[in-house]
Parts: structure tokens; C-alpha cells; sequence
């Protein structure tokens, strides 16, 4: 009622919201821990504990042979990494807040502030893990020598971004199917210990077997990524190209459904169940 409108320009409004989802991006990193360096610190252990667990079964299984010729442990990085970035993008923003959450109830907060909010989060904690876990590698094992790496840093940047899209839509179904978006994300996190292609490249898969993995797009940016890691592997049956015309696509559906579920939506359906 007495509320005093005041006329903000373009880029207020743009520096404005920047600021929010700043603020909104920490809150979400530091959620579920006491700060931000023991989120980072659970990030960089777990990264650590897959890449043990994976050389491990490696050595046991005597399936080193099927890796890269070159640095065992950056091949088994180049897969992790992307696979974990992808993974926690889908489930980071599959669970961001939506319209019924009461964090909704601030004035400036929105949907699209909590989405982003989530998705850079999970950036931030996979990108600074990922270099932690780079430079002990370097420094305590063996030299790390990437071919391109600001090639391979954009298909750790894509695996990101198919991710983000694809958790997305889990969001824009979730108001509609709770358990059953719930439920499918997971799967498809599950899933994808297997069909991400982290353990082994595609030159080395026959036609037959080259079908159940590739309509993956992160099996795709996992591929590519050993490409420009590796002066010795040159990617045949993946592209990034569709990897990144899947997550604009899906990105777009996305939003699309999170628009109508947001303006359709009601917190009393979930009083009733």
C-alpha cells in the first residue's frame, strides 16, 4: 500500500539480479554443511574415492589394457570427472526449489534464481574439485599433460550443461509426477555408472554395442574429452555436436515446462497428499 516504486534501468535490473543469484548460489552450496570449504571438501573426497575405487577394479580385473595408452589415472579422471558433473548437475537441479517451496515467499526469489542458483553450484564445487584432485595428481603421481585443454575444459563445461537441461526436466515434470520424476532421476544418475562410457572409449566398441550407448550425450562429451586429452586417441563415432543440440533442446522443453507448471501449479495439492 505504501510501497514506493522505484524505475530501475536494464542493466540495474541485470546487475540486481546477478547479485541475487550470487547470494542464492552460496546459500545453495553451503546447504546441508557448516561452509563452503567442507562442501568442497566432501567434493574433492568423493571424486578421490571414485577414482581409487575405479584403479582398483582396474588393476584386479587386468583391464588396464583397455584404457589410453598414457596416463592410466587421467584416463580414469577424464571419465569421473565428467560423469560426476553431470550427474550432480541433473540431481542439483531436478531438487531446486520450485514455485510451492516457501523460500518462494521473498519478494525478489523466483524459480529461474533458485534453478541457476543450483546449477552453478554444482559447477563451482566440480570445477574447483576437479582442479584440487589435478594438481595432487600431478604433483604426488605422474605429470598430467593434456593435449587441448581448453577443448576438454568445454566438454567438462558441456557434460555440465546436458546435465542442467535434462535435470530440467525432471523439474518441470516433478509438480505433475513427484515420484515418478523422484524415481527417474535417480535411475538415470544410476544408469549412467554404466552408459556414461567412463570405463572404456568408443573406436574400441563394435557397431552392435555402439547402439546401447549412443544416444547418451554424456557418452558422447566423455568420448570427445579423451579426444583433446590424449594426443593418441582421435574420437570416430562421437560428436559434441550432438551432445550440445540435445541439451539446447532439452534446455528449451525444459523451460517451457517449468513455465506452465509454475503458472499452473498449486501449493494446496500438496497439502491433500
Amino acid at each position: 500500500m505504501f510501497r514506493q516504486h522505484r524505475r530501475q534501468t536494464m542493466w540495474g535490473a541485470a546487475f540486481r539480479m546477478a547479485d541475487l543469484i550470487f547470494h542464492a548460489t552460496v546459500r545453495q552450496t553451503k546447504k546441508g554443511h557448516r561452509s563452503g570449504l567442507m562442501a568442497l571438501g566432501m567434493a574433492t573426497l568423493q571424486t578421490a574415492i571414485f577414482v581409487g575405487a575405479f584403479w582398483l577394479m582396474f588393476s584386479i580385473l587386468g583391464l588396464r589394457g583397455i584404457a589410453i595408452r598414457g596416463n592410466f589415472v587421467l584416463f580414469l579422471l577424464s571419465g569421473i570427472f565428467l560423469f560426476l558433473t553431470h550427474t550432480k548437475a541433473v540431481g542439483a537441479v531436478s531438487s531446486a526449489e520450485s514455485s510451492t517451496s516457501p523460500m518462494m515467499l521473498h519478494g525478489p526469489m523466483n524459480t529461474y534464481v533458485s534453478i541457476a542458483a543450483a546449477a552453478l553450484s554444482c559447477l563451482y564445487l566440480q570445477t574447483f574439485s576437479m582442479l584440487i584432485v589435478l594438481f595432487f595428481t600431478h604433483v604426488a603421481l605422474e605429470p598430467v599433460v593434456i593435449t587441448d585443454p581448453a577443448q576438454a575444459a568445454l566438454m567438462f563445461i558441456l557434460a555440465w550443461f546436458t546435465g542442467c537441461a535434462i535435470g530440467l526436466c525432471f523439474l518441470a515434470l516433478k509438480p505433475w509426477f513427484p515420484n515418478f520424476c523422484s524415481i527417474g532421476s535417480s535411475i538415470y544418475q544410476r544408469m549412467n555408472m554404466i552408459a556414461s562410457g567412463k570405463m572404456f572409449v568408443a573406436n574400441t566398441l563394435s557397431a552392435t554395442m555402439l547402439s546401447f550407448f549412443s544416444w547418451n550425450p554424456l557418452f558422447h562429451t566423455i568420448d570427445q574429452a579423451r579426444g583433446f586429452t590424449f594426443v593418441n586417441y582421435n574420437p570416430h563415432y562421437t560428436s559434441w555436436q550432438y551432445a550440445l543440440i540435445v541439451g539446447v533442446v532439452l534446455l528449451v522443453l525444459g523451460m517451457m515446462g517449468e513455465h506452465f507448471s509454475r503458472k499452473h501449479t498449486s501449493i494446496s495439492w500438496f497439502a491433500t497428499r
